[in-house]
């Protein structure tokens, strides 16, 4: 019940910030949600000295969710499946090259450079932290979150391939940095710990790279043509929407049984039904409530997720005295943003050359969000545990209130090639 009840009032408050959002500030759902959920907290913090029993009850409330159980092993999925259900699998094809290229090796090369310049600098402003834990911070930061970057670009105004790119992209990226902030993880933790257990070797890390991305992959192909070929059988919407939720809740179930990426199973599941499954297997009726149902619950995980990220706000302590290194972390992270994606656009032979109008917008649009703070929270407690969560958490905030309040007026400005 304790869950029910957690949940229960989460849902009730994203029910009521998103109708003040569209009642009086009128920003994308999921910013303005987020924005008031930083307001209560700031209210929250400010009145505690009067009110410190409510103050200690809420905080209470959120440090009992496990927002890295309940966002890495649940929620994710289902936004994950729901926005590739909506992708067509032609603009994938066609910008297959810098999909693949974006979210594999741009997420090791700004990883490396986000580390390599904290590193370097995170003395001048703050104190001197180690070389691990900056590169864990670049491996957490460097995907582009898929809820973010999905739910702003609705709203924004930017081409069909440049969309493509851009979504393609982060619906992928999160295999891969996953994988990367694991082993970075464990080398940490190892550290502290003075242990040799589970040494750690480039043999290992490529098998557990081909095992998570290989096995996620094939698993979600098939999962999503079982599907189809069972929706062949019988249309039905409401055994169509069962379907599809048994496909992610079951998916996710057999990826965490045989430690295979739970998120590019969901992708490549979304991707099978999205395409396949619509053309093949469902009516015009069938098809219109599976894609209504599929909306509705992203909207409505949404809200609840950036709910959470603006109440975050109250677990971290003292936030306000790393505000200087928060804006070294945004300058950081937007530099390496950009050189992950110039190198390879200078090196690697694509078949259309990326104009710097196209490079700006994909530095520009490449959010972060709830993945990047859930893989801080889940560094174990130590003395760099504050630090980090903090750094992310002010980064994400600029990069979901500044860049997607912006990304539209920035792509009006700028012309794709």
């Amino acid at each position: 019940m304790e869950l029910y009840y957690s949940l229960s009032i989460l849902i009730v408050f994203a029910a009521v910030f998103s109708y003040l959002n569209g009642r009086f500030l009128k920003l994308p759902s999921t910013i303005g949600v987020m924005l008031i959920a930083m307001i209560a907290s700031i209210v929250l913090v400010i009145t505690g000295s009067i009110f410190p029993k409510t103050f200690l009850a809420f905080s209470r409330l959120l440090e009992s969710i496990d927002f890295t159980e309940i966002l890495m092993g649940a929620m994710l999925n289902f936004l994950l499946f729901a926005g590739a259900i909506h992708i067509h699998l032609s603009d994938l094809r066609e910008q297959r090259t810098p999909i693949v290229v974006f979210s594999t090796l741009s997420v090791v090369l700004s990883t490396l450079i986000v580390g390599a310049l904290f590193y370097l600098l995170l003395p001048l402003v703050y104190e001197k932290v180690p070389f691990i834990y900056c590169l864990l911070f670049g491996a957490l930061i460097s995907p582009t979150d898929p809820v973010a970057v999905l739910g702003i670009l609705k709203t924004a105004k930017v081409s069909r391939s440049l969309e493509t790119k851009v979504a393609g992209e982060s619906l992928f990226n999160d295999g891969v940095a996953v994988v990367v902030f694991a082993v970075l993880l464990q080398v940490a933790q190892n550290r502290e710990l003075q242990t040799p257990e589970h040494e750690i070797s480039l043999v290992s890390v490529s098998w557990l790279l081909v095992k998570e991305a290989a096995g996620g992959l094939l698993g979600g192909l098939s999962i999503g043509w079982l599907v189809s070929r069972a929706m062949q059988k019988i249309d039905d919407y409401k055994i169509a929407v069962l379907l599809t939720l048994a496909a992610v809740m079951g998916g996710y179930l057999l990826a965490r049984a045989i430690h295979i990426s739970g998120p590019l199973m969901m992708v490549a599941a979304g991707l099978v039904i999205g395409n396949y499954g619509k053309q093949t297997a469902m009516s015009e009726t069938t098809k219109d409530y599976l894609e209504k149902f599929w909306e509705l619950l992203d909207e409505i995980l949404n809200a609840i997720l950036f709910l959470f990220i603006g109440f975050e706000l109250l677990l971290i302590e003292n936030l306000p005295s790393y505000w200087l290194v928060g804006l070294l972390g945004i300058v950081v992270v937007l530099l390496s943003r950009f050189l992950s994606i110039w190198i390879p656009t200078k090196v690697l032979p694509f078949k259309r050359k990326f104009s710097a109008s196209t490079i700006k917008l994909l530095v520009w649009g490449g959010l972060r969000g709830g993945v990047s703070i859930a893989l801080a929270l889940s560094v174990e407690h130590g003395p760099h545990k504050n630090f980090i969560l903090a750094v992310t958490y002010i980064v994400v905030v600029f990069s979901i209130v500044v860049q997607g309040l912006t990304i539209g007026k920035v792509a009006g400005h700028l012309t794709d090639s």
